[in-house]
């Protein structure tokens, strides 16, 4: 949507950096001639833009100006700043205070204002704005990074060609290319540490298609059935909804779902005790006993 691309434009610009009208082209995926008619449309809005020629030249916010919000609805300000916010949770310099000066000069809408409050940070926030900071820079500088990374088999140092952060399946996740496999892969960042930013620089390839989607990278093909007890209703509500289980005659709940693994399953039944047993696949029932007896032993 247009007004979409107007925001983007002016948080671009809000950066104070000189940015030239194919640079914003290329990021926001338009033509040039589309830019320029957002450049205009944003002058004849009030927004006091300044576009120099030549060698060196580009497209700038006057220096100390405040946007003027008539851009903007009161509800879009507020979403805006929420989504801000929501950054600075994990930020090492935050900016919705800031950005709140300049959408908002005469203070009717402030950084904290908003009936939605987003924390994108974790019990690990200390470390995860490092990680999320280094990340940031090593992407706009096209800079390669190294880090140690726990797999589900193992560990082993990584160098990667980092190319976007992700917020998904409630956990942050980088995006980047592994020479090492020649493929795009993604990095929880909760099991990536020791990471340090290379003096190796990369040109920046091109995300295939089938991977845009992050959701696509995700597989459930394992698909199991359970029954649980009415006391643990809550945790199948709370992980996967009410339209998760059916409520079978004796009052337990009839449950199916698919797991990306056999071991993924095993051990989420597990979690709930004696108040689950699995029902289909058989194997899974015989990896549940395996691991069950497992446990016990450590117990004598």
């Amino acid at each position: 949507m247009k007004i979409d691309r107007l925001i983007a434009i002016l948080s671009i610009l809000q950066k104070g950096a000189l940015v030239t009208a194919p640079q914003l082209a290329e990021r926001l995926e338009v033509s040039r001639r589309t830019i320029n008619r957002d450049i205009d449309d944003l002058c004849r809005a009030g927004i006091p833009i300044v576009t120099t020629q030549g060698m060196g030249g580009g497209i700038a916010l006057m220096e100390g100006c405040c946007v003027d919000t008539t851009l903007f609805t009161e509800p879009e300000l507020r979403a805006l700043l929420a989504g801000i916010r929501s950054l600075d949770s994990v930020s090492a310099s935050p900016r919705a205070a800031i950005l709140a000066g300049k959408l908002s000069p005469g203070g009717q809408i402030s950084a904290s204002a908003g009936d939605i409050v987003i924390d994108l940070a974790s019990f690990y926030k200390g470390s995860l704005t490092e990680k999320i900071t280094l990340l940031e820079h090593a992407i706009r500088e096209h800079r390669a990074v190294r880090f140690h990374y726990y797999y589900r088999k193992g560990e082993s140092d990584v160098l990667t060609e980092p190319c976007r952060l992700c917020f998904k399946w409630s956990a942050w996740y980088l995006q980047a290319y592994t020479p090492a496999r020649g493929d795009f892969r993604l990095y929880k960042l909760l099991r990536l540490w020791d990471l340090q930013e290379t003096e190796e620089y990369f040109v920046p390839r091109e995300i295939p298609e089938e991977q845009e989607s992050l959701s696509d990278r995700i597989t459930d093909e394992y698909q199991v059935t359970g029954l649980f007890t009415q006391a643990v209703k809550y945790r199948l509500v709370d992980e996967y909804g009410p339209e998760s289980f059916t409520v079978q005659p004796d009052g337990r709940l009839l449950f199916t779902r698919s797991f990306q693994h056999r071991e993924d399953a095993a051990l989420w039944f597990l979690s709930f005790g004696d108040q689950a047993e699995a029902i289909t696949p058989v194997e899974l029932r015989k990896e549940i006993a395996r691991l069950a007896a497992k446990i016990l032993s450590c117990y004598p």
